[in-house]
């Protein structure tokens, strides 16, 4: 159910297009941001996980002519525009925000705040980079110079939006010229509202969920288990039974024939392919192990001696298990796509059909990097010559 919500069951049935980039960010709900690029940044990769080969200019393209927005959601995350009312609420009172506002910021620079909208209305949208740093190099990713960090704390507060990318850095420009229809007195819902539409929409991303697990997708806060019976009484949930479960698990009304399929287990998954360590299949680090048994950290921001598996792993998807892990990087000058390291899961058998459906996932992702060269460092001895032997059955 989770991967056919999300629609990770089955490949892509056809060769994509640009309107497939937003439709597969409706069906997710929100795409999340990264900026790692070891291999392509998180949200072009959990893109091509659902569509295969597609052009990631689409996805830029999509921002710039406002068909998505930029806000916090799970984390950063790009938004069908179409949502913007149901985070409204958070820019008008981000005291709840955390890190993510400053009112003591706010209010100790007035006057250069006010300022920096006034350059931004009369000079058009800008980037941090466009501000020089006053004094010694920044240290670290929060030693941030005031200019960055007002116009983040603008962006929290929704009188800046991201207008557009730029070599993936952020545009900004005022709310009333990015959208322009927007009207609080007239648009804005309240927010009791706006938070059930989120459950909803979460529940609808997850298949079946948990309670528990509704809250983090959108970063909501705990889902009212009172709550969730009044949406069940006015059947736009659906309560659902799961073997192993204590607790009844969460289905949306638009899933019933999805269940009925599940139920008389006529849903089968067939897709083998590569997950980036943001994905929302992922992201819930206590929902992977309780879905998948798969217990997964991200360890980009461990120290290198600390690091179990690797540096940016990517989770391996094989025909609806999460089988295994790899450690990767596109070397893009040298059009190679390096596995330094793949681990399978105990108990995963090294079979032909793993071996060749990887390799293919492999190639396929290597190509789409523009790195069609695929060397592995290292792999368990049980799968590495079938994988060899499948790569080059690829490559002939």
């Amino acid at each position: 159910m989770q991967l056919a919500a999300q629609g990770l069951l089955k490949p892509h049935r056809h060769k994509a297009a640009r309107p497939d980039v937003l439709a597969a960010i409706r069906t997710m709900g929100v795409l999340q941001i990264d900026t790692i690029h070891v291999v392509a940044r998180s949200p072009y990769f959990v893109l091509w996980s659902r569509l295969g080969d597609y052009q990631p200019a689409w996805l830029d393209e999509l921002l710039a002519e406002g068909s998505l927005f930029e806000y916090w959601a799970h984390e950063a995350c790009f938004i069908p525009i179409e949502d913007y009312g149901l985070y409204r609420h958070r820019m008008v009172d981000p005291q709840a925000m955390g890190w993510k506002y400053s009112h003591d910021w706010m209010t100790r620079h007035q006057q250069e705040i006010a300022a920096l909208i006034e350059h931004i209305r009369a000079n058009g949208p800008v980037r941090s980079a466009d501000f020089e740093r006053q004094g010694s190099k920044g240290n670290g990713w929060w030693d941030w110079k005031p200019e960055k960090r007002s116009l983040e704390v603008l962006f929290t507060t929704g009188e800046l939006m991201v207008a557009r990318r730029q070599n993936f850095q952020r545009v900004y420009d005022l709310r009333e010229r990015v959208l322009p229809t927007w009207q609080d007195a007239r648009d804005q819902q309240p927010a009791d509202d706006c938070l059930r539409t989120l459950w909803l929409k979460a529940v609808r991303a997850l298949g079946v969920a948990k309670a528990s697990w509704i809250g983090d997708y959108f970063r909501t806060g705990k889902a009212d288990p009172a709550a969730l019976a009044v949406l069940v009484d006015e059947g736009l949930l659906v309560r659902v039974g799961v073997e192993g479960w204590k607790e009844p698990g969460y289905g949306h009304r638009d899933h019933l024939g999805l269940l009925q399929q599940a139920q008389a287990d006529q849903l089968t998954p067939t897709l083998t392919t590569l997950l980036s360590p943001f994905d929302p299949l992922v992201w819930d680090r206590k929902r992977a192990l309780a879905m998948f048994g798969f217990d997964y950290r991200i360890e980009c921001y461990t120290p290198a001696a600390k690091r179990q598996y690797g540096y940016f792993v990517l989770p391996i998807l094989h025909r609806g298990a999460l089988v295994g892990r790899l450690d990767a990087k596109a070397h893009r000058k040298d059009g190679v796509f390096e596995v330094k390291s793949l681990h399978l899961e105990p108990g995963v058998r090294a079979t032909r059909r793993l071996a060749t459906e990887l390799a293919t996932a492999l190639q396929r992702c290597a190509q789409w990097h523009g790195t069609p060269r695929v060397v592995i460092r290292h792999a368990p001895s049980a799968l590495s010559p079938l994988l060899e032997t499948a790569l080059g059955s690829a490559d002939g």
